[in-house]
């Protein structure tokens, strides 16, 4: 069975309406979605680790209380 491809650093950030510089501040703090360093330096996030970090942030917001 295929594994589904892995999105690229620009498509998760179109998705997350996030800049390139507020996204490695997050990631510097270890609170960007879990990714991926290919051996090219390039990175990758699977579908799965970006909607698990979806579902955390909403559950740290006052809203979801």
């Amino acid at each position: 069975m295929a594994r589904p491809p892995a999105l690229k650093l620009a498509e998760v950030l179109t998705e997350i309406r996030m800049s390139h510089s507020a996204f490695y501040r997050l990631r510097a703090r270890g609170q960007a979605p879990r990714m991926i360093k290919l051996p090219n330096g390039e990175l990758r996030c699977r579908r799965a680790d970006l909607d698990a970090w979806w579902e955390a942030c909403e559950r740290d917001t006052p809203e979801w209380r």
